[in-house]
């Protein structure tokens, strides 16, 4: 892996991350709130969430926030806007702060690493030139982590996320993550704000895709996408009766609960008390 890819320091956070949770940054008010939700990563969002005769007063806010000491990743606006610029020189001021690219192509990544070195980029992966240049994306140097801004895909698409449709883009980018030796993707938000357990089922799908997390739009989110994305108690005990077997038996094929063991399955066990424990 680049030493690039390891620079920031809200990079740390940002690679075991499975909540980022968004908080527009021209609401300076929601910031420790968003911060004090339990979300492993919060986003000052300087892009969607914010009108255009706002961009300049959202910057200053995230500014302040990130020179008082707060820890974020900052949304930019896309490369092609007429804020992009003035985003970065303000991101340039704060070395501690990581960033999410909207928009991503690998232009625009290799774009923004030139001006910003050395930083955590979160690349949000919500066109289809993005789709297209995917291996690019997760192996360019800077990139941390992947994205996935299914609602903005599915809008310049017209594919709707709903059911299956979008379920080969999701497995293109877990596996290109894979290939790149990135960590897992975080997959997109969910729009339902009162239901827990939709939210809940949501996640769990993510995770099943090979997701290791999920953006979060509203605090009320967050302990919902936890609760999917930590190894439950049973997976925790069946990890360690495989691992524990495996070891036993000299690294040789096993039964564990009647099913055949071997290096594979261990791998896995392996990964989720890592996960755990993390």
């Amino acid at each position: 892996m680049s030493p690039a890819r390891d620079c920031a320091p809200a990079t740390a956070a940002l690679a075991g991350a499975r909540s980022l949770l968004f908080v527009p940054a021209d609401r300076p008010e929601r910031f420790a709130k968003a911060a004090a939700s339990g979300a492993d990563c919060i986003v000052l969002d300087l892009e969607d969430a914010v009108a255009p005769q706002s961009k300049a007063a959202a910057r200053a806010h995230a500014a302040q926030w990130l020179a008082g000491g707060g820890v974020a990743i900052v949304r930019v606006n896309a490369a092609d806007t007429p804020w992009y610029e003035d985003d970065l020189a303000m991101l340039r001021g704060a070395p501690a702060a990581a960033l999410m690219l909207p928009k991503a192509d690998a232009a625009a990544v290799e774009r923004t690493v030139t001006a910003l070195p050395r930083r955590g980029l979160v690349a949000l992966l919500e066109t289809v030139s993005g789709y297209f240049d995917l291996r690019r994306l997760a192996a360019a140097a800077g990139v941390a982590r992947i994205a996935f801004g299914s609602v903005d895909f599915a809008a310049e698409t017209g594919i709707a996320d709903e059911g299956e449709a979008l379920t080969s883009v999701r497995t293109s980018l877990v596996l290109a993550c894979r290939a790149a030796a990135l960590p897992a993707p975080l997959d997109g938000v969910s729009l339902e704000l009162g239901d827990e357990q939709r939210m809940r089922g949501d996640a769990l799908r993510s995770r099943s895709l090979g997701f290791g997390g999920k953006l979060c739009i509203h605090p009320r989110q967050v302990a919902a996408v936890h609760q999917a994305f930590t190894p439950s108690a049973q997976e925790l005990q069946w990890a360690h009766r495989v691992v524990e077997a495996f070891e036993a038996g000299g690294g040789a094929a096993i039964a564990v609960d009647g099913r055949m063991v071997d290096k594979p399955v261990v791998d896995r066990a392996r990964r989720l008390l890592a996960w755990a424990g993390r």
